[in-house]
């Protein structure tokens, strides 16, 4: 069929506008095919744009030329329509889309351009190849739900870059090539065709930038920036991803808190939530004790110390140490549990003890205690404050093995697997009766919380060395000072984190503005004094030169928006993404590249 060119004809509605006031108007859409239904004399044809759908009507008697051509009309042509709107029959109303109520008769049809047979159409609901989808992202990107979700994108970025506006914050960007200088992940490097032999780095963020345009005087930062990390993917990582960046000089973390929270709550509102601030505030020790976790879901009840509801005669005849931790897990109205289930949660304890090798413990079952220590399930029940229909697991719990470095992360092994413990329940449990719900499901409650003081260091039992926990620009806290050197397991962190339902939205932290406070912290890491020249001179210079005290933070744009959508991977709602294998099977990326591109970097292929 002769395709049309489109010459000056522009749309005067998008295909999902057109409502009963619109009729008798004559109107122009321009979209892509749908649907098409043939019934001899009339043929009816959805055309769809990104704005919704509209039903064109093609009649025989009146246009047998417009007629014929949408005869010919297949899926995913190119179509523009010149018509005249008029409201449907009543007995062909389709409640189903916003322009139900009407429809337009077609006097003139364009035919701009035709389509292959597609692998899949964007009405199919139920794709299941999922490298399909990524092959032909141009097609997956069609449809209903991802349109959607690339829109709710939009919305969230935008009402993020204006509430940070209102604040006073300038959008600076900052380069895409520097140097490598690894900051826990590893970078992808950019060789130099003019410096043969020598490699740029792609970011992983753009800390250090960021503090030297604190340095330079700007006071109020943020950009939404596209981050590399060349790392194993997962679900919610991707080796390019988008992060909420933002530094201010003169802060307490409280003025960072409070930017944060009203730019979450923009953005928030701009997927139809309301948020309510401040958000809750907790320790990072507080975490440990309570939920076994730095990220806790706060949907669940903390877990409950329960020591004191056993007598040490109970202690004894438990073969329970009195020095091990005891808490319970709860999880609300589970109600009665069967014996398999009970078998599946005494099993998990072995699960535990598998995954966690600082761990050994045991989950009780707690039917049986009422039964054997009547007494202590009734002492239970009231320290965790659970009713009959809660479901209650004991846990006993001691570290394996002792940690040659006194950290906090070693002292709250025991409650790790707890909080693990907790988790798994939940997951299990309580979802089947709407207590716990997926971070990621619509219309679920949104919890938010800050976690702060987080440890400076980590140890490396395998290298013997310390790492930081956050980043080397971390500052610690002023009262920890002189236990840099001697003690620096102890060292807590003006670090902190916002955390959604059990998952991490951002870390930032107040930064090191001090050069001799800096060169103490590199100290601690074992570095030398040439090193740290080497890795990081140009950044312990700029400290000599009038550095404010400035701190901020980081958030992820694409997770943030994967919980909004209602997802569970990040591919949902990035438009152009990777596989798990960090591979575009759209453009075929990555790809080798000809020996001569090769010869003129200077680079050898192995």
């Amino acid at each position: 069929m002769q395709l049309d060119f489109l010459g000056d004809l522009r749309r005067t509605h998008m295909c999902g506008e057109l409502r009963a006031e619109h009729i008798g108007q004559k109107v122009i859409l321009l979209g892509w095919v749908n649907r098409r239904r043939d019934l001899g004399n009339l043929v009816f044809i959805d055309v769809r744009d990104r704005n919704g759908m509209t039903q064109l009507v093609f009649d025989k008697g009146e246009n047998p030329a417009a007629h014929e051509k949408a005869s010919a009309l297949r899926s995913e042509y190119v179509i523009a329509a010149i018509g005249h709107v008029r409201k449907r029959d009543l007995d062909t109303v389709n409640p189903n889309i916003a322009t139900g109520d009407v429809e337009v008769r077609v006097d003139e049809l364009k035919l701009l351009n035709e389509s292959k047979l597609p692998p899949f159409l964007p009405g199919d609901t139920d794709i299941a190849n999922e490298e399909m989808r990524l092959k032909y992202r141009y097609l997956d990107l069609r449809r209903d739900k991802m349109q959607a979700n690339i829109e709710l994108r939009h919305k969230v970025a935008l009402a993020i870059r204006q509430s940070l506006s209102e604040r006073g914050f300038l959008e600076i960007e900052t380069p895409f090539m520097t140097r490598s200088t690894p900051e826990g992940a590893r970078d992808y490097l950019v060789p130099s065709r003019v410096h043969p032999g020598e490699f740029y780095a792609l970011p992983q963020s753009p800390q250090i930038f960021k503090q030297i345009l604190m340095i330079s005087g700007f006071d109020k930062y943020f950009q939404i920036v596209r981050c590399f990390r060349d790392e194993d993917l997962r679900a919610d990582r991707q080796p390019e991803f988008t992060q909420i960046d933002l530094e201010m000089s003169f802060p307490q973390p409280d003025r960072v808190f409070e930017v944060v929270e009203a730019f979450l709550q923009a953005a928030f509102k701009a997927a139809g939530h309301e948020l309510t601030a401040p958000f809750p505030r907790m320790t990072y020790d507080e975490a440990m004790r309570q939920y076994g976790i730095d990220k806790p879901d706060m949907r669940l009840p903390a877990m409950t110390d329960i020591r004191k509801a056993f007598t040490d005669e109970d202690l004894t005849e438990l073969r329970i140490d009195a020095s091990m931790n005891m808490v319970a897990v709860r999880i609300p109205k589970v109600g009665k549990i069967s014996d398999r289930e009970k078998k599946e949660i005494r099993a998990l304890s072995d699960e535990l003890a598998q995954r966690n090798k600082e761990f050994a413990g045991v989950l009780y079952d707690f039917a049986q205690l009422e039964k054997k220590r009547p007494q202590a399930a009734t002492k239970i029940r009231e320290l965790c404050a659970a009713d009959s229909e809660d479901l209650i697991v004991p846990v006993v719990a001691i570290a394996a093995a002792e940690s040659k470095a006194r950290t906090a992360a070693n002292q709250h092994a025991q409650f790790t697997a707890a909080g693990e413990a907790r988790l798994e329940l939940a997951r299990k449990y309580a979802d089947r009766h709407g207590a716990f719900t997926r971070t990621g499901e619509v219309g679920n409650d949104f919890k938010l919380l800050w976690v702060t003081d987080f440890p400076m260091f980590e140890y490396d039992e395998k290298e013997n060395h310390w790492n930081p926990a956050h980043h080397p620009f971390t500052s610690p806290h002023e009262r920890d000072m002189d236990k840099l050197e001697s003690d620096p397991g102890s060292v807590r962190a003006l670090a902190y984190d916002v955390v959604l339902n059990g998952t991490e939205l951002g870390s930032g932290s107040i930064r090191i503005h001090r050069q001799d406070i800096q060169e103490k912290i590199f100290r601690a890491l074992g570095m030398s004094i040439p090193e740290m020249k080497e890795r990081f001179g140009f950044f312990l210079e700029a400290l000599e030169y009038g550095t404010p005290p400035h701190g901020g933070i980081a958030l992820g744009l694409d997770r943030i928006v994967m919980i909004l959508a209602g997802a569970d991977s990040l591919r949902e709602v990035i438009p152009f993404p990777k596989t798990a294998k960090a591979v575009d099977l759209m453009v075929d990326a990555p790809t080798p590249v000809s020996d001569v591109q090769l010869k003129e970097l200077g680079i050898k292929i192995k």
